[in-house]
């Protein structure tokens, strides 16, 4: 989830706002430095609110339901939007900054409740267009979509079946889910999930790290959501506003808010592709598409003398596209997917501290960095973009049209201790080849 979407052109207004209040305190205008440093904090504390509370997923979601958890969500986004609210009429900077944190903390919960329901209520082969469409209700207002519709959700039939033993619930969920009266073939679907999963206790975090099963997933899981943050987008969401006026655009406002109309546009075409090119496709291309874009923005950005604005703004407008197109939907739920119902929760956690991570990281320390480097700050993104580019395409498996137990069975353990990857291995193969291997072993 591109987390610095809610910031577009607001970077102005609250260093208007927050020199203003130093005004008021002190008499004088606030130091350069210290307005660099209250923007810099402003912006990462809204990653550290979202790390904190990204570890409470797994937690929350046991103990409240998917559903519940994501209704209660919803105060904290009161809470956080009535402390921004009010720091202007107050003055007072410390509730902005607190307001951002507490905000911060409902995304944190959000990102990974959101992704675990649409993952568990989808039929397999709408999950991941489902997935987009999370991504689409963030880019169009995530707080409106969820006040307004949750409450008129079934909770996961997941969640009631296999972690709270209700069956008719369950049934109900799917009904209203689906349309249809005869779930039998979804319920026996899950009814399997179920009996792998009594035969399997929940993992805790430690166990994600110390078992041979769940490594490599997890190392998946947490690189996808590195790909996501550290690809530079949040530094043109951030500071898109005066990357435009730098390259010479004339109503850098307006350029601002036709990336926010590539950002909504992008999410609907991925919402059509995800299930016809498959997830591994999207991500590669995405990755592509927006390192090819980092190289046009620099060398534009660099020449701004001689190259014409509109190529660094058809760069920004392509590298939210690319972005849209894959590492922005596909890391949320594909985390979801690569996880049995025992791991999932924590697995969630612990990718959602990952994305948080690197946002903050990236909120934090880019205003530094671009100081330093000018308009070649880009090609930093581009280097890591190319990175995860390679390790997306020789690591990551494709999981489009696969069950949940599908996608868990192509991480098996090999007699050489190394974990198969096959991406286009299937349960029937899996078990013809396992009982091979337990003939050739007796």
């Amino acid at each position: 989830m591109p987390a610095g979407f809610v910031q577009l052109n607001g970077g102005e207004i609250i260093e208007q706002d927050y020199n203003a209040t130093w005004i008021h305190r002190y008499g004088e205008p606030i130091p350069p430095g210290s307005l660099t440093s209250l923007w810099s904090l402003s912006v990462a504390i809204f990653s550290i609110g979202g790390m904190v509370s990204s570890f409470c997923v797994g937690f929350v979601s046991e103990w409240l339901g998917r559903r519940k958890a994501m209704l209660v969500n919803n105060v904290f986004a009161f809470i956080g939007g009535g402390l921004m609210g009010m720091s202007k009429i107050s003055r007072s900077i410390e509730m902005m900054v607190l307001g951002r944190f507490v905000i911060g903390a409902y995304c944190g919960l959000a990102s990974g409740l959101t992704p675990m329901y649409v993952g568990e209520i989808a039929p397999t082969s709408l999950r991941g267009a489902l997935g987009t469409l999370h991504q689409l209700a963030i880019v169009t207002g995530i707080l409106i979509a969820q006040m307004v519709l949750l409450p008129f959700c079934p909770e996961s039939p997941r969640f009631l079946y296999i972690v709270r033993c209700q069956e008719h619930q369950a049934k109900s969920g799917l009904r209203r889910l689906t349309g249809r009266q005869d779930v039998g073939d979804l319920l026996a679907e899950m009814k399997e999930e179920k009996r792998r999963m009594d035969m399997e206790r929940k993992v805790s975090i430690p166990e994600l790290f110390r078992s041979p099963a769940y490594r490599q997933p997890m190392v998946i899981a947490i690189m996808l959501q590195l790909s996501q943050q550290l690809s530079g987008i949040n530094a043109i969401f951030y500071y898109s506003t005066s990357i435009f006026m730098k390259a010479g655009v004339q109503s850098p406002v307006y350029a601002t808010i036709g990336a926010g109309t590539v950002n909504c546009a992008f999410t609907v075409v991925s919402l059509f592709l995800v299930e016809r090119m498959g997830r591994r496709t999207l991500h590669m291309l995405g990755l592509g598409g927006m390192c090819v874009c980092a190289v046009i923005m620099t060398i534009a950005l660099a020449l701004s003398d001689s190259i014409p604005a509109f190529v660094s703004m058809l760069a920004i407008f392509g590298f939210v596209a690319f972005f849209e197109v894959g590492p922005g939907p596909i890391p949320w739920f594909f985390v979801a997917e690569l996880f049995s119902q025992g791991p999932r929760p924590a697995a969630m956690a612990v990718a959602g501290f990952s994305n948080w991570t690197a946002n903050f990281l990236i909120g934090m320390g880019f205003q530094y960095v671009a100081d330093l480097s000018g308009p070649y700050v880009f090609l930093i993104f581009a280097a890591l973009l190319l990175f995860f580019l390679v390790f997306t395409f020789f690591r990551v498996p494709e999981t489009r049209g696969k069950t949940f137990d599908q996608i868990s069975a192509s991480f098996v353990q090999r007699p050489d201790g190394l974990l198969d990857m096959d991406m286009g291995l299937d349960a029937d193969k899996l078990s013809t080849e396992l009982d091979c291997l337990g003939e050739d072993l007796n």
